[in-house]
């Protein structure tokens, strides 16, 4: 009697075991797919909090970009003033570095460009600065008294030496975009970083022939610089 009673027994709970193996197994799928997306959101949380610091990187090297070339825009009235002073100077040369300047005014971006197209407008009137600036430089060493003026020599210096600031800055931020640009085509910011917000960012680019001495040509439409003595 008391065997029939264990079995009985044993019945009841087999079937009731029975019913919570399902139930357990729903758990423990339940608990393996949460862990899932616990890691999942911890991954995409650590690589945006990355990929932020990497665009403030971008922003804040695009402000030293922006500081040394203001720089350059801030000697140029004084250049232009000092080179009026020369008898006979090419009104045309001193034309062409105040109507650069003023085009430079009005392509200015307070954060770096993600706009490719922007960014070509950046450079392009930054380009025809430094074009026109190399040719009023390159036209002043005909005028001797210009090459004697204490003034026009101090403001020389200090444009070359911001020319080679902006060099440098121009190439810190080329690697800072390079670094982000890479970060968000890697796994696995590659998957989420564009629906996040972050695109791939344009940088400076050498013109073809960049590394070849630029050819100069100038038109002074027939007034002459005086001849040296």
């Amino acid at each position: 009697m008391q065997v029939q009673v264990l079995y009985k027994k044993a019945a009841i709970y087999s079937s009731r075991f029975d019913r919570l193996i399902p139930i357990v197994g729903l758990m423990k799928s339940l608990l393996i797919g949460l862990g899932v997306v616990a890691v999942i959101v911890l991954t995409v949380m650590t690589g945006y909090n990355g990929l932020v610091s990497r665009s403030q990187a971008v922003e804040a090297q695009w402000a030293q970009v922006q500081n040394v070339y203001q720089r350059r825009a801030d000697l140029i009235p004084n250049l232009v003033k000092t080179v009026e002073g020369a008898a006979n100077f090419e009104k045309s040369t001193l034309t062409e570095i105040t109507e650069a300047r003023a085009s430079v005014g009005k392509v200015q971006f307070n954060n770096a460009p993600s706009d490719p197209a922007q960014f070509e407008a950046f450079e392009k009137a930054q380009g025809a600065l430094s074009g026109a600036l190399s040719r009023l430089l390159v036209v002043a060493e005909r005028y001797p008294d210009l090459k004697a003026n204490a003034g026009f020599l101090a403001l020389q210096s200090q444009l070359e030496g911001t020319e080679n600031r902006i060099s440098v800055e121009r190439g810190r931020f080329n690697e800072v975009v390079q670094g982000y640009n890479t970060k968000i085509k890697s796994i696995p910011a590659v998957f989420y970083a564009s629906a996040l917000g972050f695109k791939e960012r344009p940088y400076f680019q050498a013109k073809p022939g960049a590394e070849e001495p630029p050819k100069v040509d100038f038109n002074f439409g027939g007034s002459a610089a005086p001849k040296q003595p």
